[in-house]
């Protein structure tokens, strides 16, 4: 090795004499150094991703695994098409629980002439609990109303217990079928559903790097290798799997999980720009009037004696407010939230109070609170409709914001929403879907580069009265809705909620209260297929009905709503339809 000499001269008092001394640079040295690791270092790195990579690549080759892309081939009134893939929400979550939207089929080459409509969501943009009746249901009848010379597209890709971290790769793969608008109603799930800090599905309260790297190994196909060794399989039990995943409104997990919504629902903004689509983003409504919180949790270090103190005070402000005395159970309730205010059931009660009493403004901060404190987070709360409102604003003109929390409010008895819209906490009645689908349907019809005014009935929306004929919503059909909700409140966490008693009380009364004979309830299918002889949810809907009264009717109406050549069709009972 060559060695440098560099002199360096050193100035002393003692006797005058310049010292020469000097120092050795081994800079060739640190190259070799660097020339010896590199090239090992490369290797350390490159061989484990290249034998990672051909095992993907083996298992692909013989099938072991599923794919877990949105889309999948298949063949539709003889036609080469794209149908939803049932694998596709398998990496969110565990084994034996595979959560899945209504069946969706769309085209790869848009036709032409044909506007393309999608719809991201969890289950109340779904239409829970029947999508049959769903708001993109209602957005269709209006749109292909009010404008019968083109052909719609309303493909809803929601589905139950996702969000945002599933709605992404939907919305990335979409912009592939160059739709021309996504509409984004979401953000119920972001704390029990997949990575939020309230979840059973997946691990959770993780920054988004982890998170977007965990989504990657679980769809590929070593990762279900992996992931499938020493499982056990799940059974789906509603919400009642979340009820020992309490969230308190001050816990540092959530400030990740509102941050990583925020990021999710700018890459979806993103992803539908890129496919040269336009976006309506909505804020999320919630049921605060008649919905009392699912679980209470009081504030943290509440001493023994205060915690025995605000006991008492309420139980002595139930009693008053039960007698119908809200102004003394407000007296007592304000002593209450002045030793403890977080606890939710408490603002709920503070609420109904001052509802009670005319003061509907402090009525609906109260039930505002009391969904905020919410520990079952089943709801969306204010950060969350803020995050939202926050990325539409930020977009400009490249977003249309809807704010359905305050139009719901609007629209509310007294402006607090309530049982009129909603049938549990998130999920719409009739007229809630209603209300959401005509908001939608005035900015797409408006909407200056909408340009399918040629044979326009008009750009206002037909009645709620004239979209449930042409959706076929019998008297039937809402007795068993209603008789389907009694069912479902009759499990927790509905169970434990201040106003269960009350809630299947109408329900019950609902169910019974809506019967037409079989005659009418066949002559409002069939008007409803004269107008939309090719709608295949109708035909499907009909067939269901037809099963007890004409069992060849209902086989023929079952076919004819099969979405797929090859989808396998089955009576009510489970009998095949040969």
């Amino acid at each position: 090795m060559a060695i440098q000499v560099t002199p360096r001269y050193d100035a002393r008092e003692a006797g005058g004499i310049l010292s020469v001394t000097s120092t050795v640079e081994q800079r060739p040295q640190s190259r070799s150094r660097w020339r010896f690791w590199i090239p090992r270092l490369a290797a350390a790195i490159l061989i484990p991703v290249l034998l990672l990579a051909l095992t993907e690549g083996a298992l692909r080759l013989f099938h072991v695994g599923y794919s877990t892309s949105l889309m999948e081939p298949c063949v539709v009134h003889g036609q080469p098409t794209s149908c939803y893939n049932l694998f596709f929400a398998a990496p969110f979550f565990p084994p034996g629980i595979i959560k899945t939207p209504q069946f969706f089929s769309m085209s790869p080459q848009k036709p032409p002439g044909t506007y393309r409509i999608v719809v991201l969501g969890e289950s109340a943009a779904m239409g829970d609990p029947d999508p049959a009746y769903g708001f993109s249901r209602y957005l269709e009848v209006m749109l292909r109303q009010r404008f019968p010379s083109t052909k719609f597209e309303v493909i809803n890709t929601s589905m139950v217990a996702i969000n945002s971290h599933v709605l992404l790769p939907i919305a990335r793969e979409l912009a592939s079928y160059r739709p021309d608008l996504y509409i984004i109603y979401g953000g119920s799930n972001e704390v029990v559903g997949p990575y939020g800090p309230g979840t059973v599905l997946t691990a959770s309260s993780m920054s988004m790097p982890v998170i977007r790297s965990s989504i990657f190994v679980r769809s590929s196909r070593l990762g279900q290798l992996l992931t499938s060794v020493g499982s056990s399989r799940s059974e789906w039990r509603g919400m009642e799997m979340f009820l020992n995943k309490e969230v308190s409104a001050d816990s540092p997990r959530l400030r990740p999980a509102y941050r990583n919504f925020q990021i999710n629902l700018r890459d979806m903004v993103e992803a539908a720009h890129v496919a040269g689509a336009r976006v309506i983003l909505s804020t999320v409504a919630t049921n605060l009037r008649d919905c009392a919180p699912f679980a209470s949790l009081h504030r943290t270090e509440l001493s023994a004696d205060a915690l025995h103190n605000w006991s008492s005070l309420l139980q002595q402000g139930v009693a008053f407010e039960n007698a119908g005395s809200f102004e003394e159970a407000l007296k007592l309730y304000s002593s209450a939230s002045a030793i403890d205010d977080q606890f939710a059931e408490l603002q709920f009660r503070i609420g109904h109070c001052y509802w009670s009493l005319g003061n509907f403004r402090a009525a609906n901060e109260h039930y505002v609170r009391a969904r905020d404190l919410d520990a079952l987070r089943f709801r969306a709360d204010s950060h969350i409709n803020d995050e939202i409102r926050s990325v539409g604003t930020s977009f400009g003109a490249r977003v249309d914001l809807l704010d359905a929390d305050s139009l719901f409010a609007s629209e509310s008895h007294n402006n607090v929403t309530g049982s009129e819209f909603f049938y549990d906490h998130v999920h719409f009645t009739p007229a809630g879907n209603y209300l959401l689908a005509k908001a939608i349907f005035e900015r797409v019809a408006n909407a200056s580069s909408f340009a399918i005014n040629s044979g326009s009935k008009g750009t206002a929306p037909p009645s709620e009265l004239e979209c449930e004929r042409m959706l076929a919503l019998t008297g039937r059909d809402r007795s068993r809705v209603a008789a389907e909700m009694v069912n479902r409140l009759q499990r927790p966490p509905f169970t434990t909620q201040l106003n269960h008693v009350e809630q299947i009380q109408s329900f019950l009364f609902r169910s019974a209260g809506m019967m037409e004979s079989v005659q009418d309830t066949v002559s409002q299918y069939q008007w409803a297929l004269s107008q939309f002889p090719d709608d295949l949810i109708l035909h499907h809907k009909f067939g269901l009905f037809m099963f007890n009264y004409d069992r060849d009717a209902a086989a023929e109406q079952l076919m004819l709503g099969r979405p797929t050549d090859d989808f396998p069709i089955f009576m009510p009972d489970g009998s095949p339809i040969q």
